[in-house]
């Protein structure tokens, strides 16, 4: 005999209509305090890349100008020395993270993911509203506008409003008319954001690299107050540069580590294996 419940319900009844009100599942949350691991391109992420290095970039002929061109100490101006670095690139540097979510009162929907990192204290929001993208002529920002979904365990996240900003640290640009594209996936104590960037005026193919974390629940997160000053006395309007053609340290990469100076210029076939067999074949 079944039981019923005061409403005059079956218990079985009951129970199903309880469980179909709730959702089957919840997502993995990446909700907390991230240091970051360093174990992945670590000469890159921390000292920084060398001049002249666009191995395995599938960079366009323009970008590869831009890092030709371009000289390092252009960051010591006042106007470059407190500049964040940009969303897509932001979580390469000294990147302790943290993460929150907005909930709605009410409906105790995820309104938003919000995120902090701890160099030039950046802040961004994930929309999670459904909200559409605004149009072209909108500012566009270091961090972009963001909005965010739910494949399974995996929050997908597409940024665009980008200001124009840099895929590799030694001049390699990326453009204001860039899209990224990025998979949060947590295992645990661990967090990995897969990003990958697709940009029409600076790459030939999107492109991806991921960066990860350590759930550390114990992490403090400094201010970071920056000023700038005059750090070098250059005359009004200088801007440090080489001009096409002049820069004196674009083959020291290739010569410091036998790499051959074709192959350091990057491009899309430099990603693949395969390319090792056309340097064999051309030497």
């Amino acid at each position: 005999m079944k039981s019923h419940n005061r409403m005059g319900l079956s218990v079985p009844l009951a129970v199903t209509l309880v469980f179909a009100a709730a959702p089957l599942w919840a997502q993995y949350e990446p909700v907390g305090e991230w240091a970051p691991r360093f174990h992945e391109d670590q000469p890159e992420r921390i000292p920084g890349p060398d001049i002249g290095d666009y191995l395995g970039l599938p960079i366009t002929d323009a970008a590869r100008l831009r890092g030709d061109t371009w000289d390092a100490s252009l960051l010591t101006l006042p106007e470059h020395q407190c500049k964040p670095h940009p969303s897509d690139y932001g979580v390469r540097g000294p990147a302790n993270l943290r993460i929150w979510k907005e909930v709605d009162t009410d409906t105790q929907k995820v309104i938003a993911y919000h995120t902090h990192i701890s160099w030039q204290a950046p802040e961004r929001t994930i929309w999670m509203d459904g909200r559409p993208h605004p149009p072209e002529y909108a500012a566009h920002t270091w961090q972009g506008f963001s909005t965010g979904k739910w494949e399974g365990d995996v929050l997908t996240v597409t940024t665009d409003h980008l200001k124009i900003g840099w895929i590799r640290r030694n001049g390699i640009p990326r453009s204001d008319r860039a899209v990224v594209t990025e998979h949060f996936i947590r295992h645990g104590d661990y967090l990995t954001d897969a990003v990958i960037i697709t940009d029409p005026v600076y790459l030939t193919e999107p492109f991806i690299r991921t960066t990860d974390w350590a759930y550390d629940p114990r992490q403090q997160i400094a201010p970071y107050p920056c000023e700038s000053v005059v750090e070098i006395d250059r005359p009004l309007g200088a801007v440090p540069h080489h001009l096409p053609g002049t820069n004196p340290f674009l083959k020291e990469f290739s010569e410091r580590f036998n790499v051959p100076f074709e192959a350091t210029r990057g491009g899309a076939e430099t990603m693949y294996p395969e390319y090792r067999l056309k340097l064999a074949t051309e030497k």
